[in-house]
């Protein structure tokens, strides 16, 4: 497996893409026009600006190797490059997912992901 690459989505949006066989994208990708993801150091971060105290999110590991286009290494926050996907997320390239809880405080325990 290649190094693997992190998504974040709410609920119901993974619901939406296990029914249709691919992800579409999340609101923010919609208008952005990309998938976005997290390599696993930029992880933390990302839940922290974006998802701090929100609820019923899914923390899905992709292995890059499975995906039908190529990502796109592009320049994002305090210049860290993030990888990001113009096409839809095929479901065949996720190797697992699992629901991530938020603390009390908002913030979030990340279980082991691959490095």
């Amino acid at each position: 497996m290649a190094q693997p690459i992190y998504k974040i989505a709410h609920k119901s949006d993974w619901e939406a893409a296990i029914a249709a066989g691919e992800l579409v994208g999340t609101p923010i990708d919609l208008k952005d026009g990309y998938i976005h993801f997290s390599t696993a150091g930029q992880l933390a971060e990302t839940l922290d600006k974006h998802y701090r105290g929100q609820a019923d999110l899914i923390l899905a590991t992709i292995d890059p190797a499975l995906l039908t286009e190529p990502l796109r290494w592009e320049e994002s926050r305090g210049g860290q490059l993030f990888p990001h996907l113009y096409a839809v997320l095929p479901l065949s390239a996720v190797t697992r997912y699992r629901t991530l809880p938020a603390r009390a405080d908002g913030g979030f325990d990340l279980p082991e992901i691959e490095q």
